[in-house]
């Protein structure tokens, strides 16, 4: 473990030195966050036989234990000491995500790093920095999103905890969380986010939808109940985001682009989405969304995690569910040229059989999830 945390140590050291003066500032925070979260770390079962812990709380990590277990023992996930100690956070967030787009554009700016490569967020361990470098962002012409992240990976240098902001979600979306995070350590590429957080959602929902089965059948309707919604909210969000980008490839002067645009994001919170509710029975839970403005990085921040997720689920299906198989072909897929990859990933899924199944390619890698 020392010698874990050493090496994880000069390595985010050497980041600094690589990153120069300019980006000194971010990676400071960065450090400085991320070490003092590990720092607070107490092994859960440590906590569980503290007699002052909360009843409710020590149900919720008997329950992430149990999930932890069921990760490594039924869906294929590192059997590592990631997630199995807790840290209480005392906010509702471990870190705040900044994602920034164009005014007539859905591909979000992009900021390179040594050893994450390239990413298309940004995140602050505190809420005002993130706010401050959005509003930088902004008085440089960028449209911007600025969302809480429950949890991320570290890229398999550091035991990551379990994290109130993960366990306070809910039994289902913390256990979501937790085999998204893991998925994170089994294959991680530079340079596509997109790739990544496709790949770890689908696995989320599926270890899900595996350990709901496998273990509380009673729970697994309110699941999948919750899933479709979900669906249905990011179907809306996707149609309103083509249309818009086929607006931003039409060549129309900027001031029609910009009346067409407001036009259509307009009828995405006034018409689309109320219509949605009233198939839903009046339930509220995208209101808290469409309660801030709607603009490019914000259906960017979206599109990035939930895009590519029925490719993946597709692959899987090829794989006949096998996990161990699925990984290894996704291991392939994660391989090929960007380009090349893309289109492999959209088109006609075969599982890769008889590659190993072992972590032969790829690597341990970083991520944040919106929903937990």
């Amino acid at each position: 473990m020392l010698r874990g945390l050493t090496r994880s140590v000069y390595t985010l050291l050497l980041v600094l030195l690589v990153g120069g003066c300019a980006q000194g500032g971010y990676y400071w925070q960065s450090v400085r966050g991320h070490l003092a979260l590990m720092a607070e770390r107490r092994p859960i079962a440590e906590l569980l036989a503290d007699d002052s812990l909360r009843p409710e709380r020590r149900r919720q990590l008997r329950t992430a234990l149990a999930v932890r277990r069921y990760a490594s023992a039924r869906l294929g996930l590192p059997d590592n000491d990631s997630y199995r100690s807790y840290v209480e956070l005392g906010r509702p967030f471990v870190v705040w995500s900044v994602v920034a787009a164009p005014e007539f554009s859905l591909e979000p700016r992009r900021w390179c790093f040594p050893v994450v490569g390239c990413v298309a967020y940004r995140g602050y361990f505190r809420e005002a920095d993130a706010r401050a470098y959005a509003e930088r962002l902004r008085g440089e012409g960028w449209e911007v999103a600025v969302g809480g992240v429950r949890a991320y990976s570290s890229l398999g240098w550091f035991a990551d905890p379990l994290l109130s902001s993960m366990v306070d979600a809910g039994d289902l979306l913390m256990a979501e969380v937790i085999f998204h995070e893991l998925a994170h350590q089994v294959l991680y590429i530079d340079d596509d986010t997109a790739f990544n957080e496709a790949f770890a959602t689908a696995v989320g929902e599926t270890g899900v939808r595996r350990w709901l089965a496998d273990t509380r059948p009673a729970d697994l309707p309110r699941y999948e109940h919750f899933v479709a919604r979900r669906n249905a909210f990011i179907a809306l969000l996707k149609r309103a985001a083509d249309d818009l980008r086929a607006l931003y490839a039409s060549g129309l002067p900027p001031d029609e682009l910009r009346r067409r645009k407001a036009a259509r994001l307009a009828r995405l919170r006034t018409v689309e989405y109320p219509a949605l509710k009233a198939r839903w029975g009046g339930w509220t839970g995208y209101d808290a969304w469409f309660a801030q403005p709607v603009n490019n990085a914000r259906l960017a921040a979206i599109a990035t995690y939930r895009d590519r997720v029925p490719d993946f689920l597709r692959w899987l299906a090829a794989c006949d569910g096998d996990l161990p198989r699925f990984y290894a072909t996704v291991r392939w897929l994660g391989g090929l040229p960007a380009d090349e990859r893309l289109t492999t990933l959209r088109g006609l899924a075969r599982c890769r059989a008889g590659l190993r199944t072992s972590r032969s390619s790829g690597r341990a890698g970083a991520g944040a999830d919106g929903a937990g």
